[in-house]
């Protein structure tokens, strides 16, 4: 029996391995219960954590600072991968406005804190863990811990950091939610009405893709080669099916134009209305459904390495008089296909064609969702060795004593936003799966959050004791909610935001998936979703870096 004890109590690789997995599992499980209506999530990993080291347990400090760094890294570079495209996405002139208003949250939020600095005795390596904890935002804890690390600052230790963010972060998950709440009433926002608001909007402003019929009445036109609309409308456009002469086909770009031709155009709805001008109008008639058509639609997923990396106009296997390439999807994006586009894995395309020719598609593509499953491992650990080596570069700043590192959560996520992007056009392939990033985050995250629970519960009473838990708990509301509400009325007052679009920016600027959550179920749509992976990329990087800022310039 005493052999049993021991693997509970004495250190070694299997005590810290038991300790580990009995918090995670416990702070998971207690994860799924929500507190009136709110759910902390895989928060509670870290008070559970904080809870067992309260509590006198304890494990190898060495294995303790791995699995802290590890997890975080691994988190953080998974997060990067899944939100790169679009973050890349939002640096377009369209998004800008958005990410202006988050990173004003971001930057009152640094504000407040620096005003509650010089207000309080508070070190302000302690502030950076309350105003981390008051945006529910986990990476930015851990900047502050790898800053004093890094910086050799005397005077405040890592535990007491992670209390201050711990002891804020319950409440901010409360006020970032309640904010909305608070906006909803003064704003007078009515829901219906808001979704009926959107419906429109999305009518006249979407840039998805859309299928129009359209009859040749161009008179000038007819007996000229196909070839010329694409030239003289010199953007990207799709011309999938085509009722010639009395039989649907799939044009090529050398067919002759005939009078009362009708072309099903895949394009944006804006490109529409000048196909429209030069071609004829739109007619209601639906060419998927002529009986006497021998032409089928699939979907097809690019799963073969061999067909990535080059320009879709340059692989000639794919090139098919009897088929047509008419959208491509990636990362949730639809897109008009066109010969520039590189195709990447995972990429889901739309052809047009004869069964025969489509099949022949399919197998040259892939389509085989079971190569997607197991990620390429080789590429991944290739970008974290990269991430490391950013994180540790050295930064001088003028009239700063000390160097600056971006550390191990602004590095691996750097390079991982640049990965997802362009990892293709380097041969690095990237792509996992949704469930597969999903599963390389939590167990990062899980690994952190246990990681600094264990290291920081045995000052947990302490905290309270002084009174100084109760002061964190009261600025860490402030520095959630005054940002948010100031904000807020600003985007709807003068931005004229709608208060769906102000949900999903304010839950981006916090980064905080619970308030999304409430703001998704209010909606009963996914523009909150939309505006939130919109502002999450910058707002993510803005919230580690301030965290590591503050410490530099003001410790």
């Amino acid at each position: 029996m005493n052999w049993f004890i021991a693997l509970f109590t004495e250190q070694s690789v299997a005590q810290a391995a038991i300790i580990y997995a009995l918090v995670i599992a416990l702070g998971i499980l207690m994860g799924k219960f929500k507190i009136l209506g709110i759910s902390f999530g895989i928060t509670w990993v870290l008070f559970i954590g904080l809870i067992a080291s309260y509590l006198g347990i304890s494990v190898n400090k060495e294995t303790e600072h791995f699995l802290k760094e590890f997890g975080l890294i691994i988190f953080v570079y998974a997060i990067g991968l899944q939100v790169g495209p679009g973050f890349f996405a939002s640096l377009k002139k369209t998004a800008l406005a958005n990410n202006a208003i988050a990173a004003t949250v971001v930057l009152l939020g640094v504000l407040i804190t620096v005003l509650f600095f010089y207000l309080s005795n508070n070190h302000i390596a302690i502030m950076a863990g309350v105003m981390s904890g008051a945006v529910t935002n986990t990476p930015g804890l851990a900047a502050a811990q790898a800053a004093v690390k890094d910086l050799h600052i005397s005077g405040v230790d890592n535990g007491t950091i992670t209390l201050a963010y711990a002891v804020a972060y319950p409440f901010a998950v409360v006020g970032i939610i309640l904010s909305l709440v608070i906006l909803k009433k003064i704003l007078g926002v009515n829901i219906e009405k808001e979704k009926e608001l959107h419906r429109k909007l999305n009518f006249i402003q979407s840039n998805r893709p859309i299928n129009v019929h359209i009859k040749l009445e161009n008179k000038q036109l007819v007996g000229q080669p196909l070839r010329n609309i694409f030239k003289m409308l010199n953007e990207p456009v799709i011309i999938s099916r085509m009722l010639h002469h009395g039989q649907v086909i799939t044009p090529t770009p050398d067919l002759v134009l005939a009078e009362d031709d009708v072309m099903q155009f895949v394009a944006t709805k804006k490109l529409m209305e000048k196909v429209k001008l030069l071609v004829g109008s739109e007619i209601d008639m639906n060419l998927r459904t002529i009986p006497s058509s021998n032409l089928i639609s699939r979907f097809i997923v690019v799963t073969r390495k061999e067909v990535t990396h080059k320009r879709l106009g340059n692989i000639m296997e794919l090139q098919h008089e009897a088929l047509t390439i008419s959208r491509i999807k990636r990362a949730g994006i639809e897109m008009v296909a066109h010969g520039n586009v590189l195709l990447q894995l995972g990429d889901t395309i739309t052809v047009v064609g004869t069964e025969d020719s489509v099949n022949e598609f399919t197998n040259l593509v892939g389509n085989s969702l079971k190569r997607l499953e197991a990620p390429d491992l080789g590429p991944i650990f290739i970008g974290i060795v990269f991430g490391i080596i950013l994180g540790s570069i050295p930064f001088h700043i003028p009239n700063i004593p000390v160097s600056v590192k971006i550390g191990m959560a602004g590095g691996p996520l750097i390079v991982a936003l640049f990965l997802s992007r362009f990892g293709n056009s380097l041969y690095l392939n990237n792509y996992t799966t949704n469930s597969a990033n999903l599963m390389i985050r939590e167990l990062g995250i899980a690994l952190f959050l246990a990681s600094v629970g264990l290291s920081s519960g045995h000052n947990l009473a302490g905290a309270f004791a002084d009174g100084s838990g109760y002061r964190w708990i009261g600025m860490g509301i402030a520095i959630t909610m005054i940002p948010l509400l100031l904000v807020g009325l600003f985007a709807k007052k003068f931005l004229k935001k709608t208060y769906f679009e102000i949900c999903g920016l304010l839950a981006g600027a916090c980064t905080d998936p619970p308030a999304l959550a409430f703001a998704l179920k209010m909606a009963g749509n996914d523009i909150p979703s939309a505006t939130y992976a919109t502002v999450y990329p910058l707002t993510m990087i803005m919230r580690i870096l301030a965290a590591q800022l503050l410490i530099l310039f003001f410790a």
